[in-house]
């Protein structure tokens, strides 16, 4: 009997010279600015006592953009008054959830297939991820 091969792959961080096409090919370049800040507004509001601004590390799979994550801390305590989540997890973890967050916000507000596209490759990604429950029950 053959037993498929896994199906996951690693993210990969996005290069240095590849950083300023990410966001515009993630989100689409009408809603660069909005996207951007709302993926910063969005860990604020997960991570208030944790979260205070810095840079952020870009992620992709098989050559298309997946998500974005913070650098300032390894961990981050992540609440969700909307579905009672509190749950410490790591900085890529926060990342996607942030990113999750935030793509679920703007389809409501922007007709974008690239939104709805996003969403279903990165949670199909968040699927297979180490924190895959925390990620689930964050986005709950």
């Amino acid at each position: 009997m053959n037993l498929p091969a896994p199906a996951t792959s690693l993210a990969t961080l996005v290069p240095e010279a590849r950083r300023m096409e990410f966001l515009p090919r993630l989100f689409g370049l009408p809603l660069l600015i909005i996207a951007e800040n709302a993926v910063f507004s969005f860990m604020e509001w997960l991570s208030p006592d944790d979260y205070g601004g810095g840079l952020w590390d870009f992620y992709e799979l098989d050559g298309e953009p997946l998500y974005l994550a913070p650098t300032s801390k390894p961990r981050f305590r992540i609440s969700c008054e909307g579905n009672g989540f509190d749950g410490e997890v790591s900085a890529d973890a926060a990342g996607i959830i942030a990113t999750l967050f935030t793509f679920s916000h703007l389809s409501f507000r922007h007709e974008s297939d690239r939104l709805a596209e996003g969403y279903a490759r990165l949670y199909a990604y968040a699927a297979d991820h180490p924190a895959a429950p925390d990620i689930f029950q964050a986005i709950d």
